[in-house]
């Protein structure tokens, strides 16, 4: 079983950054790829972004060219570069990953964390 451990969320200012990042640990898995949700108050959670074990990545038409997704495959991490944040960006984002273990397939997500941006 993989779990999933958030980190860097936070309070930050209009025009801000921040960088979240996401570490994977258990054993004997294999990551497909991982990826950010993020879940505003009153709203449905909506995909950030994703990226695969091959490096391709897809965003949000709302974060993009804002927000760049990228992991360290060798330490099965995933982070989540924050530029140029907006009141919207208001949410808790939760880390997710695809693995396998075997020839099973799984998905596992974060606790979440709070990203709050200031007007």
């Amino acid at each position: 079983q993989v779990q999933l451990v958030e980190s860097g969320g936070g309070l930050v200012q209009a025009g801000g950054s921040l960088r979240l990042s996401c570490a994977a640990s258990g054993s004997g898995f294999s990551i497909n790829a991982m990826g950010w949700d993020r879940q505003a108050p009153g709203k449905q959670r909506e995909l950030v972004a994703v990226i695969t074990s091959g490096g391709s990545t897809n965003y949000a038409d709302s974060v993009k060219g804002r927000f760049t997704i990228s992991r360290d495959n060798a330490k099965n991490t995933v982070y989540l570069q924050m530029n140029s944040l907006k009141t919207e960006d208001n949410a808790v984002y939760y880390c997710n990953a695809a693995y396998s273990v075997s020839v099973w397939r799984y998905d596992a997500w974060g606790q979440g964390t709070q990203v709050t941006v200031s007007s």
